[in-house]
């Protein structure tokens, strides 16, 4: 149990995390912190520079059983936060954390207060504070790094809090629990010209014109994620040639982001959408290159792992349910799945809550003894109390 002092101590922590926020592949001082508030629940082990500035402590029993892994992600976001409401803003300029990482951490240390005063009695529990979550770059690197083997789980689970469902109420499924997505540059290379002779040049402004639309046509959005032909293509950003009226210009940049439900799904309209692209330069005479970027993998909860965190819920009064799942958006932590039984969770921060990447969002710290509860409850019924 989380005693009123820890409560204290946690939310001052997590309030001091929220000022010093750092972005992905950026977190050595997030890092840094975590790891010394992990050496005072004395670990059997801490690892650290998994996949960048990733930071895992191990709690071994030192007998046989299960390595059951709870994740919470270390980055922040490059959005200028703009809250009057709170005492504790980002002191860095253009950065925040308004997605509630702040909060997911501190979660994850509560609950490693809980697991080093009471330990479980089989197998091991592993703390995993990954980097690098919202460019969908960290989970892939940490699993792919080798010292991961030393704390390779059996069992995966992670909490999200998710602004507009009702405060404390769990939202899961088994199943797709987050869409695959991938950002998709396209870059289109023509010929400048004087803007007096344009016929001199080769512009790519009307294949610009005329994909942006084409490519929001590839989407499919009936029946939402789940749907299993879900797509959706967002266009995020555009740049024709240099602001000046001059030059007829010779290069443009489109910015979409590609969502699917589903691996497969993704892997398709990628192929769609490079294709497109290929035509459209093709008829306007244009070169053309497309890069990929923040490349998330679908987040799937398995059978098992939904049944054990669903049990764990109901034992301690967790209200849950399939309401707002799955979610357009995307979460790297997926990626566990790929060698673990996984289960995603997302913990109701309010309905009326700023949304996440708002710039007034904060994090609700009555969600930490929540969140941890349920993170020590799934522990107990997998590996029990010593």
């Amino acid at each position: 149990m989380l005693t009123n002092s820890d409560l204290v101590e946690l939310t001052e922590f997590r309030r001091a995390l929220h000022r010093r926020p750092e972005v992905s592949g950026e977190e050595a001082e997030t890092a840094k912190t975590v790891v010394a508030a992990l050496k005072l629940l004395c670990p059997t082990g801490i690892l650290t520079g998994l996949g960048g500035h990733g930071v895992a402590a191990i709690f071994d029993s030192g007998k046989d059983g299960p390595t059951v892994l709870f994740r919470a992600e270390l980055d922040a976001l490059p959005i200028e936060e703009h809250n009057d409401e709170i005492a504790w803003p980002s002191e860095i300029p253009g950065k925040s954390h308004v997605c509630g990482h702040d909060g997911h951490m501190t979660m994850l240390l509560a609950f490693g207060r809980m697991i080093s005063r009471k330990p479980v009695a089989q197998g091991r529990v592993i703390l995993m504070f990954q980097p690098a979550e919202e460019d969908g770059s960290g989970a892939k690197a940490v699993v792919a790094d080798p010292a991961f083997d030393e704390v390779k789980p059996d069992w995966a689970f992670a909490i999200h809090n998710d602004p507009g469902s009702p405060f404390g109420f769990v939202s899961t499924r088994v199943g797709l629990m987050n869409c695959a997505s991938l950002g998709l540059k396209v870059m289109l290379s023509g010929k400048t010209a004087h803007a007096a002779n344009p016929q001199d040049g080769v512009s790519p402004a009307l294949a610009v014109a005329k994909l942006i639309p084409a490519l929001d046509n590839l989407g499919h959005d009936e029946g939402g994620p789940r749907n299993d032909a879900f797509r959706l293509v967002t266009i995020t950003h555009a740049n024709i040639g240099e602001p000046n009226f001059g030059i007829a210009p010779g290069q443009a940049e489109v910015f979409a982001t590609l969502r699917a439900a589903g691996d497969a799904g993704i892997e398709s309209l990628e192929d769609a959408a490079r294709n497109l692209s290929t035509s459209i330069a093709d008829e306007y005479g244009l070169r053309v290159l497309c890069d990929i970027h923040d490349h998330f993998a679908a987040s799937v909860n398995d059978a098992d792992a939904y049944d054990v965190a669903t049990r764990a819920m109901e034992a301690i009064g967790v209200p849950h349910g399939q309401e707002s799942v799955p979610m357009r958006a995307s979460e790297d932590f997926g990626v566990f799945g790929w060698g673990a039984k996984a289960a995603m969770l997302f913990l109701g921060s309010g309905e009326d809550h700023a949304a996440l990447h708002n710039p007034d969002y904060d994090f609700p710290d009555d969600l930490i003894p929540m969140g941890s509860a349920i993170f020590e409850r799934i522990t107990r019924d997998l590996l029990g109390t010593a």
